[in-house]
């Protein structure tokens, strides 16, 4: 049986680190070293309105040659293409969809309230978890001779 996205959160905790539309992209960068994280929820009014990473930096500050110091999140977060997933997704599911999507964090919504953030991560150690006591089961039966 996978584990699921509450299964993570529950190890994990459910810290989420979040910024204003508002703020400028300097401040967001700055949030995300403090915390040691790759990507900032957007909120706004309590509502998640957008995700920034370290990748929407990358490709739309830097290669455009534009200043994290006078640009706000508002102007390069992502918003149209924001997936979440919900508590009870396996994770399995989310490995599928973060590597459709081509992206590394996943905000957990329930009926619009965040709940947390699970990360590319995240995900990989619970799969290799997963994996190691399916192999110690299979070494376990096979040494006690069950099929």
């Amino acid at each position: 049986m996978s584990s699921t996205v509450q299964h993570i959160l529950q190890v994990k905790g459910n810290d989420t680190w979040s910024i204003s539309p508002n703020n400028t992209v300097y401040d967001a960068l700055r949030m995300m070293s403090d915390k040691n994280v790759g990507a900032l929820l957007v909120v706004e009014n309590d509502k998640l309105v957008g995700i920034l990473s370290e990748r929407d930096y990358a490709r739309k500050i830097i290669l455009q040659g534009k200043s994290s110091k006078d640009t706000l999140v508002s102007e390069i977060m992502t918003t149209n293409k924001l997936i979440t997933v919900h508590p009870q997704q396996t994770v399995h599911e989310c490995m599928e969809l973060m590597t459709n999507k081509r992206i590394r964090h996943l905000p957990v919504v329930v009926d619009e309230k965040v709940l947390g953030v699970i990360s590319i991560g995240d995900v990989v150690r619970t799969i290799i978890y997963e994996q190691r006591e399916k192999i110690k089961d299979l070494e376990t039966k096979l040494i006690s001779g069950q099929s």
